[in-house]
């Protein structure tokens, strides 16, 4: 099927057969840093407006300008949202990767591309339309500057009109993106519109793939379009922060610069002044050191980085589970070791952060698995830290944090915040001389402590890093140091139950169970189903805390075997099981993938069935 007999054949031969709807996937193939993301985002907002669930996953270069960049959107009529590594639909825009993006597109596919490109395909079992990209720029004014950027407008106008995409919805995301502003939404729909009215006259559709609107649709009713970390800084605000430090790093920049914009915009005083404050420091280190000090000093505070700051943050991190300082940490993990991939997703991190410092560490972990967790456990993550007076690390990755998702509407925090063991003078006054600052009075592990401003003269505003007594006085003497060692390990005991609880997908009659965590969830709960298609039925338990709690064992000691499947190497949370859980070690079994790409359901189903056998 040639070019020409598909953009001259009559009207009358357009596609007719069995229509596939809402159930494939599109990749736009780019170059960096010319202008995509705009019309790659209006086109994920114009299909969500159309009631269809929708996701999108940009895999970008970690170089500014020049390299090739991808842009996957799968619609799906069942409600699915994990990766698609495969796309039926290819819009082509980068020549330097055009043949080996056109040998990746399945039979029956679809190819759009320039027609001045002057180049001919050389399958004969795709359906392709090509679009006078450049004449059709001509006939705009736009300013030389912004040619490059508005010029995908043309490509999103094309399949507009060839899948049926409605024009109104693009209008109304432009309107969006560009904040209402009337100029840039006119110069960008005028281009959208120009090309869908030239495709309307010069192509004929002939192939199988269209998405129509879904009337009244639980997507329009209850859910929202946003990026994970955009959801974080949010709900860092509503949390209560009042000091965030921070050091620029994919791809976590953007959660502290959304936290700044939504203090800047709801913690200002009426007469202008902030509550809080922001500090963009020299490296990681300043950032945590900064953010412990604050979180010292009372105030809730936070941080946010990836996998090279991490790492740098150790010994800082160690200093604040030993000396008992709240604060959190944002970790939006991307692929290592070392620079690795600074722009491709992981969840590599999970091992090295849970022991984060030298010595008998155990940090506290929460995994978010949609932006609408992110949301919640950007306020919860401050309570936790609080009443465990350590560190809380948030593990995010890139995918969830950067990447436009949609999730459920966000939900008001339903409940006070909890400022855990904090004594005010006239509390300290009632203990007399039973409290230390370090000293276990309700057998929880977890100590009381005091702040700067307690102005009662037993006040002690300590925060030791050295071997201490429950006086916070220093001291070198092993009982005294194995004495607080246990006591911290009864803290660890105590977190596991208050920290968020997993979520188990129960089912009757399961050959075997499931445990995932974090993004991996859309891709999971995608398998669930594509193993009943093989007559295997799992049950799944969604781990959202480290340590893990008593559900987690409750679920090993259940099943006879069970699947961890995880987005690193090694099977890290695979590790950390068998080592909290010796006694069911033997249970356990690696489902693990790190290619620099969100999980897929087909994968997994493939990995699964091997090992069933």
């Amino acid at each position: 099927m040639s070019v020409v007999d598909i953009q001259r054949a009559p009207k009358s031969g357009e596609y007719e057969g069995d229509k596939i709807i809402n159930d494939f996937s599109f990749v736009v193939s780019t170059v960096n840093g010319t202008g995509s993301q705009t019309s790659n985002n209006t086109l994920l907002r114009a299909l969500f407006k159309m009631g269809i669930a929708v996701t999108g996953k940009n895999l970008f270069p970690s170089n500014i300008a020049g390299l090739p960049t991808w842009y996957y959107v799968r619609v799906n009529k069942d409600g699915y949202r994990g990766h698609r590594p495969v796309a039926e639909v290819l819009i082509a825009y980068n020549l330097a990767t055009f043949a080996e993006d056109v040998e990746h597109v399945p039979s029956g596919g679809v190819v759009v591309y320039p027609s001045d490109w002057n180049v001919t395909p050389s399958r004969d079992d795709l359906y392709y339309y090509t679009i006078p990209a450049k004449d059709l720029m001509k006939e705009f004014d736009v300013p030389s500057g912004l040619k490059d950027y508005v010029s995908n407008m043309v490509y999103l106008g094309a399949m507009a009109y060839l899948f049926n995409i409605d024009m109104d919805e693009i209008h109304a995301a432009l309107e969006f993106h560009f904040n209402g502003k009337p100029k840039p939404v006119k110069m960008n729909y005028d281009v959208a519109k120009r090309a869908y009215d030239w495709s309307e006259e010069n192509l004929t559709k002939m192939d199988p793939y269209v998405v129509e609107r879904i009337e009244d649709s639980v997507i329009n009713e209850n859910m929202i379009i946003v990026d994970g970390n955009s959801a974080s800084g949010l709900g860092a605000v509503f949390g209560g922060v009042q000091f965030m430090a921070w050091y620029p790093i994919t791809p976590s920049s953007s959660l502290a610069e959304s936290a700044d914009m939504y203090l800047d915009k709801y913690r200002k005083t009426e007469d202008g002044k902030a509550t809080y404050a922001v500090v963009q420091a020299e490296d990681e280190l300043a950032a945590i050191g900064m953010t412990i000090g604050a979180g010292w000093a009372g105030g809730r505070a936070m941080t946010a980085t990836s996998g090279p700051g991490i790492s740098l943050m150790a010994e800082f991190a160690g200093l604040a589970y030993y000396a008992e300082i709240p604060i959190v940490v944002w970790d939006i993990q991307r692929v290592g070791p070392s620079t690795g991939l600074p722009t491709r997703t992981s969840q590599g991190d999970v091992l090295f952060t849970h022991f984060l410092g030298h010595g008998d560490t155990r940090q506290i972990l929460i995994f978010p698995s949609t932006p609408k967790e992110c949301f919640e456990f950007g306020w919860r993550a401050f309570d936790i830290a609080e009443q465990m007076q350590q560190p809380v690390f948030v593990m995010s990755d890139l995918d969830l944090g950067m990447n436009l998702h949609t999730t459920q509407k966000f939900e008001y925090p339903d409940e006070p915040m909890n400022r855990g063991k904090v004594l005010t003078a006239d509390e300290l006054a009632e203990l007399a001389d039973e409290w230390g600052r370090y000293k276990d009075l309700d057998g929880d592990g977890v100590t009381y402590r005091t702040l700067p401003g307690n102005m009662h003269p037993k006040s002690a505003w300590f925060a030791r890093g050295t071997g201490h007594d429950e006086k916070a006085v220093y001291s070198e003497d092993a009982d005294v140091w194995e004495h607080n060692m246990d006591r911290l390990a009864r803290k660890i005991d105590t977190a596991r139950e208050i920290l968020p609880q997993p979520i188990l997908h129960a089912a009757e009659n399961a050959r075997f169970g499931i445990i995932s965590y974090g993004s991996n969830e859309y891709a999971i709960m995608e398998t669930l189903d594509k193993l009943v298609e093989q007559d295997i039925t799992a049950e799944y338990l969604r781990i959202r805390a480290l340590p893990a709690s008593q559900v987690v064992y409750d679920f090993l000691d259940k099943h006879d075997y069970i699947y961890v499947v995880e987005n690193n190497y090694d099977g890290q949370m695979a590790a950390i099981l068998r080592m909290d859980m010796p006694e069911f070690a033997t249970k356990i079994r690696i489902v693990a993938r790190q290619n620099g790409l969100p999980l897929d359901a087909d994968w997994i189903v493939s990995t699964i069935m091997e090992q069933e056998g």
